[in-house]
């Protein structure tokens, strides 16, 4: 009976454990085959990577370069070649097209063009006007701007290439678009004791410095709609005895109206913009003296937050004696 139970306890052992025998040559033989795998890799010389590559840049028995035939890479080329010459004709055509809408003269829209800004001469290093009287190579570069700007101002420069235009009225001038517009003078004598010419230091030698003034130009813009823009200045922050005289050129400070409207750099070939110099006869000495210009008129704005060269400018004065 024993023996019986023996012989019967082997085969039922046995047999729990197949299974679990067969998952494990399984599993080696995988890990067999991964190895092979590895030890062919590993095999492979420097010579074989080489050859691989030569084969793959030139396959001489199917005549392939880099995986193609000439007639694979001719096609794929032809392809291309006439994406882009039609995305390059079409990119033509649309700015064709474009430029047939413009004007080299004229903009084509201009209903939202803001009356003009404003800025200043000389303009060195920003809006702050420093010197020392005392020390002329701390205001000479500021007279050499003023001489260099002023240059197309010379009355011989102006009376040979401008005319002579009446006061107080636009300079209207009709005619094809593309035909050349005459300009009025604006001599540099007019600028009086700024105009550099009685005094060559325009006042920085004396603590009494000129500053030009102009408005930027806007194509066909009409300046003060019939009434000359005027300019006055002020003490922007702090106490306004710090600036007790400024006296205006020409005139009293106005830009006539004779020199408006401006037709553009191409017909108005030798225009000139009219200026108004400020002379600070009197400012206060030894400290940072802030002042605010601001175009007068109608149609002029010149109180925009967020907009300070817009009908008005603000520089600092600090003259050191």
């Amino acid at each position: 009976a024993s023996s019986s139970l023996g012989c019967s306890s082997g085969p039922s052992g046995s047999g729990r454990r197949g299974p679990e025998n067969k998952d494990e040559e399984r599993a080696q033989h995988s890990e067999d085959e991964q190895e092979k795998r590895k030890e062919k890799m590993g095999k492979k010389t420097l010579a074989d990577v080489i050859q691989e590559m030569k084969t793959f840049l030139w396959n001489s028995e199917k005549r392939e370069f880099m995986g193609r035939t000439a007639q694979s890479w001719g096609l794929i080329l032809l392809f291309y070649l006439i994406l882009y010459m039609f995305l390059a004709g079409m990119f033509s055509f649309c700015m064709y097209g474009l430029l047939l809408t413009l004007s080299p003269y004229t903009p084509t829209y201009r209903d939202r063009v803001s009356p003009p800004g404003v800025m200043i001469r000389p303009y060195l290093h920003g809006f702050t006007i420093a010197f020392n009287v005392s020390e002329p190579s701390t205001w000479t570069p500021y007279v050499n701007s003023m001489h260099h700007f002023l240059q197309a101002y010379d009355d011989n420069i102006q009376e040979e290439k401008n005319i002579e235009c009446p006061a107080g009225q636009y300079f209207v001038q009709d005619g094809a678009e593309s035909e050349e517009r005459k300009a009025c003078q604006f001599k540099r004598s007019q600028l009086q004791n700024c105009s550099g010419i009685g005094d060559p230091t325009f006042g920085y030698s004396t603590g009494q410095p000129c500053i030009l003034l102009k408005m930027n130009r806007i194509v066909g813009y009409r300046a003060g709609y019939g009434t000359p823009v005027s300019v006055n200045c002020a003490i922007q922050k702090g106490n306004e005895s710090a600036l007790k005289s400024v006296d205006f050129y020409p005139g009293n400070g106005t830009f006539d109206l004779m020199y408006y409207p401006y037709y553009g750099k191409l017909t108005h070939v030798n225009y000139t913009s009219p200026l108004v110099a400020l002379h600070f006869t009197d400012v206060k000495k030894n400290d940072f003296v802030p002042i605010q210009c601001r175009l007068n008129g109608e149609g002029i704005v010149n109180d925009v937050a967020n907009d300070r060269f817009l009908g008005r400018i603000t520089f600092t004065l600090s003259i050191r004696m």
